[in-house]
Formats: structure tokens, sequence, C-alpha cells
């Protein structure tokens, strides 16, 4: 801060005349040498007040309860909106706690940098369900022993996925407390899902390019 010169600054009492030699410059008044030692002469106003202030004049208050309602959820709905879409992208902040910390990113890699039997076992499931409604037995027959081995193959890629995830847990976190076998249901449970409908999206740091859209 910048020092104000004593001399310049003398306590004037009610009835005493100044000093006949004593002149006041206004170079050196106080006022001026305090708007000089600050850059815009005013405080500083804070972010949160900067950041609350509107280009326009502010709404008029809700006439009705019906209408104060109305606004809330129009409020709750842009903000959830917002969050959906931070947390799609996989911000932290905006994630739910199952998938929270870097350990879930790491599982979550693992499962979306390889295909998946899983996520074709929701599209024969559909089939078979549509397949129960035909008069033909031998398309139900057909739907059902695609399911079976599907399923079959299934269970094989999820012991590999199981070994795989384990594997990357522990050269990455082998001090991780969070428990492996929850771990490793999050991992197949996300591998059952279809690629594009996946939540959090996959990192296409992680699938490559081409590879975003494929189940």
């Amino acid at each position: 801060m910048r020092h104000v010169d004593s001399a310049a600054v003398k306590l004037r009492l009610p009835g005493r005349r100044a000093d006949a030699g004593t002149t006041t410059d206004p170079a050196t008044d106080l006022s001026d040498q305090l708007v000089k030692t600050g850059s815009k002469g005013r405080p500083t106003p804070k972010r949160n007040e900067a950041q609350g202030r509107r280009t326009g004049p502010p709404p008029p208050p809700p006439t009705t309860r019906k209408e104060a309602y109305r606004r809330m959820r129009e409020t709750q709905a842009a903000n959830r909106g917002t969050n959906r879409a931070a947390a799609a992208r996989g911000d932290e902040s905006a994630l739910p706690a199952r998938d929270r910390g870097p350990v879930r990113k790491l599982v979550r890699d693992t499962v979306d940098s390889r295909r998946n039997v899983g996520s074709l076992l929701l599209v024969v499931a559909v089939l078979l369900v549509v397949a129960e409604f035909t008069p033909s037995l031998l398309v139900k027959s057909y739907v059902f022993a695609a399911f079976t081995g599907l399923f079959l193959l299934f269970v094989i890629d999820s012991f590999v996925l199981n070994r795989k995830i384990r594997r990357a847990v522990a050269e990455r976190f082998p001090d991780t407390n969070e428990r492996i076998g929850k771990l490793v249901w999050y991992g197949v449970s996300r591998s059952t899902m279809i690629r594009r409908w996946r939540f959090p999206k996959a990192d296409p740091a992680v699938t490559g390019r081409g590879r975003e859209t494929a189940a």
C-alpha cells in the first residue's frame, strides 16, 4: 500500500486558523492519495455477487401458488438435465455414488475396451419374448436354442471379464478398500448393456475410433 505523507495531513481544530505558510495542495490531499492508491477507487465486488447480476430486469414474482410450483418444476427440470449431461460425460461431481472413484472408472474402461457377449443377450431375450406370441413351434425352438447358447457364451465371457477386472485392479490399485466382488459385479452388469446405452458413456479414448457405437 502506498505511503501517505503525514506532513500533508494535519488535523484542523475548530476555531484555529491554519498556518500562514501552509497551503493545501490538491495533489497531496488525503482523499486524492487514497483514490490514487486504489486501482479503481471502489471496492471490488465478490465473485458470487458479480455472477448473480442479471443483464435485464428480474422476473416478476409469482402471483399464484400454481405459478410458483410451475416455476419450481421448470428450474428442477433444467437442473436435472444439466446434471445428467455432466454425469453422462463422466463428471465425478455429478455421478451417482456407485459410479464415483478412479477404481470404478478403471472397471468401466476395462469393460468398454472389449466386445462383450452380454451386450447381445438383451437383444436375444427380446426375440425370445416375441417368439412366445408366434404359433410356430419351430421358431420358438430356434430362438430358445439361440438364447441358451448365447447364455452359455455369456457365462464364459463373464469369467474371462472377471479375471481381467481383477488383474487390472490389482495392478493399478493394489491398496483399494473396495471389495473386488462388487467391482466384478459392477463390470459384468455394465457388459450386459448395449454400449450406446451405457451410463456413464464409454470413453472414446478407451473404445477407439469407430467402436463407439458398436454393441
